[in-house]
This record gives C-alpha cells, structure tokens and sequence, in this order.
C-alpha cells in the first residue's frame, strides 16, 4: 500500500471512498465496492474481452502457458518477459493432453490476456479515465498514493472446468517495490462465486504477514526465479508487523460490475473452476511512483515511457 495518509501531512479530500470504506481497507487488506461499473461498461469491456480472445493467431504463438507456481515452474519466456507494453495471451496449464495439443477451442484455452491493455485497448483504457465512474485516480489518492502508476493490467478467465486454483499469495512479491506500495483494482466482469473460483481473503493478514519473496528476473540464463526479500516487507505507518499470520479465509462471492481493492501484502487465494461457468475479470495494479524504488531485478519492467501515471 502507499504511505498511511497521516505520513502525507493533510489528509487529501475523498472523492470516491467513504471514511468507513477507507476504515473498512485499512482494517481487512481489502474493500469490496459494488457498482462501481454499470452494466454499459461491464458489457463493453466482455465485448473486447471475446473480441481478442477469438482474434488472437496460433500459427505463430509460443503455447506459453500460465504456471500458478504449484507443481511447476512459473512461467518465465521471452514472451512473457517482454509482455509489459504488449497484449499477449497465456493458457491454462490443463488446456493441454498429454500431446501438447489443445483441447479446448482457443477461446476457452486462456488463462490471462496481459500485460498493457490499460494502454492499447481503447474500452480498458477508458477507465482510466479521471471523469470515469469510481475514478482509480481518485480512488488511489483516497489510499494516499502521492503519484499512483498503473504498471500491469490482466483480463483474467476462469475458464469452465480448467480454470487453475491459485494459492495464497501477496501481489506485492511480484510487483514489489521499496518499501511495498501495491494495489490491486480487481473488477469482475461476470458473477464471481464459489463454484466457478471466486477469490478467499485472509483479513488483516496485510499487517501481519511480510514481503519474504521477490518474484524476478534471473541474473544468469534467462526466465524467472524467487529470491529472499532484502528491502522493506511492510509499507511504511503505524499498525504493520507483528503478530502471527493466522485466521480464517473470509470468500469473496461478487457480482459483475463490483470492484475489489487488494492490498500488496494480503493474502488471498481462489479455487480452480470445475463448474461449468467462466469467470471473467480486468485487474490492474497500482504502484507509488514517488518515494518508492522500482528496480531492475523486477520481472516486469517499465515500457520507455514509463508506467502510466493516473
């Protein structure tokens, strides 16, 4: 998360969060915000979503599957690496047989579409919008965001009976920076339920529970790899650290058009889909672009023109 808002001086004016709802955040690592799309905007946003899932090629795509991290690698080509100012599309790992070959259609075979829609896809693009309903911009300066960057953007399907489980993680190991300042702006396209994989939250484990792992690249042979954190685990502020990281998983059923704000030190999770319902959602991740180092170890790096400021 950014700085607390009382490290900034005078608190800056809310235009789109409650005290409550900022109260809500800080006290659980995440804040469910219903409608913050109409149903307009949902439909738009699905319109693209299917628009490039039925118009990407295969004759020339790598087959680069999206590994959880559970039982395999986690991904780490070249088409990966150098998806952070492209849209580039990954499938599910059970999207195969055993002979490399597809056995769903290819829209029914992705995991993630990623990793710059917030900037070459008009209909996402657009909600970046400061005029936009429950504006990111504004929503991240009520959080205390002094500079907030978009830095990775993601449509996600759940894909009917393939869709992966995710396990506990914080967004913060993979988009880290020192000290940690990420949030994740999660909006679901589609209901999200138990059945089709909605996600779990471990509340107030944002407090609790460090940045331990870096997700980066490797310095020797290419791909990716984990390492110990040696910066900051924690953002700065009172109330973080100590304690140990235990509770129960609280889910997080929604409906299409809700938007989720994640904490980068929460712990959250989501089941496979063994329904016969996708899930699809749009995530974006916001980091601190003033006062927070972003390096070069990190898997994603900047495009030329830096991330995008909101």
């Amino acid at each position: 998360m950014a700085p607390s808002r009382t490290s900034l001086g005078a608190p800056t004016v809310s235009h789109s969060l409650t005290k409550e709802q900022l109260a809500t955040f800080d006290r659980d690592g995440y804040l469910i915000v219903p409608d913050a799309l109409d149903s307009q905007t949902v439909s738009s946003l699905l319109k693209e979503t299917h628009s490039l899932l039925d118009s990407f090629p295969l004759d020339d795509h790598p087959m680069t599957k999206f590994s959880t991290g559970e039982g395999s690698e986690h991904v780490g080509d070249d088409y990966f690496l150098d998806s952070g100012d492209k849209v580039r599309f990954f499938f599910e790992e059970d999207a195969f047989n055993s002979t490399g070959a597809l056995t769903k259609p290819k829209s029914l075979a992705i995991n993630k579409i990623g990793h710059y829609l917030h900037a070459l896809s008009p209909p996402f693009a657009s909600l970046l919008v400061p005029s936009s309903t429950h504006s990111p911009s504004a929503i991240a300066r009520d959080l205390g965001f002094r500079d907030p960057r978009c830095l990775q953007s993601m449509v996600i399907c759940k894909q009917p009976e393939i869709g992966g489980a995710v396990p506990p993680h914080q967004d913060s190991t993979f988009l880290y920076t020192d000290p940690p300042s990420a949030v994740g702006f999660w909006y679901a396209l589609e209901d999200a339920t138990v059945e089709n994989g909605c996600l779990s939250f471990l509340p107030g484990s944002h407090k609790k529970a460090e940045i331990e792992k870096r997700f980066v690249r490797k310095r020797e042979g290419g791909g990716t790899e984990f390492v110990d954190n040696e910066g900051a685990r924690f953002p700065p502020g009172k109330g973080f650290g100590g304690g140990d990281v235990e509770g129960e998983y609280k889910l997080g059923e929604v409906k299409a058009g809700t938007l989720v704000l994640i904490h980068g030190n929460l712990l959250h999770k989501s089941e496979k889909n063994v329904s016969k319902k996708g899930r699809i959602i749009y995530t974006f991740h916001v980091i601190e672009g003033e006062g927070a180092k972003y390096d070069e170890m990190n898997w994603l790096q900047p495009p030329k023109e830096g991330f995008t400021k909101l």
